[in-house]
């Protein structure tokens, strides 16, 4: 986002507090929608895409970066290109009292791309990216499994990236339709499906702390 972050500055003003306390509107969430597309358009034809001011638009754009809602401009890179074409992701359980050690050992692992503490039968998820599929058998059976914090570990291979977005939005849902009832349009009862959510055991949130 070269032309806008060059432009951050712009004015002499302070920038950082102001969007403090701010509240997203309509016009808020159609530049996030447009930054979506292109992170690197200018204030004037974002504005001009927004259909406001080029002031307005620089004006909601440093508030957005002011109170935290635009954290970060990156670049999406083809993995398979800079050669970590394999992607697998790894359901890791973990010996309760040991999260911090876990967390320790995760954070000197650069192939590991995301974590996620999770509910369900396994306690956190890693995505890890590399080159091949001996390298995540190694850091699952010789890394992971030498972590004392490690119970057990589940890995599965991603085979093809079907859909991947930057952020979503809430403009981007659609109204969701009712739940049928039974006998209506002649179809007889119409099952619904069912979840059932797994607590966080005691200790997980200890991931989440610096």
């Amino acid at each position: 986002m070269s032309e806008i972050s060059r432009n951050g500055n712009g004015g002499g003003g302070q920038t950082g507090r102001i969007g403090i306390g701010l509240e997203l509107d309509a016009i808020h969430m159609k530049i996030l929608e447009v930054l979506r597309e292109n992170g690197r358009i200018s204030i004037a034809a974002l504005a001009e895409r927004v259909g406001i001011s080029r002031a307005n638009a620089y004006t909601r754009f440093e508030a957005l970066r002011a109170d935290g809602v635009i954290k970060r401009f990156t670049a999406e890179i083809d993995h398979g290109r800079t050669g970590l074409g394999i992607t697998a992701l790894i359901f890791v359980t973990v010996r309760q009292q040991m999260w911090k050690q876990f967390r320790a050992e995760l954070a000197r692992m650069p192939e590991v791309e995301y974590c996620a503490i999770t509910t369900g039968q396994h306690d956190a998820m890693i995505q890890v990216r590399v080159a091949d599929v001996a390298e995540v058998h190694t850091m699952v059976t010789d890394r992971l499994a030498n972590i004392p914090a490690v119970k057990a570990t589940e890995t599965v291979f991603i085979l093809d990236e079907v859909l991947h977005r930057p952020y979503v939005l809430p403009s981007d849902r659609r109204p969701a339709r009712p739940a049928r009832r039974a006998g209506q349009d002649g179809g007889g009862e119409v099952p619904l499906g069912k979840m059932r959510f797994v607590g966080a055991a005691e200790g997980r949130g200890a991931l989440q702390k610096d």
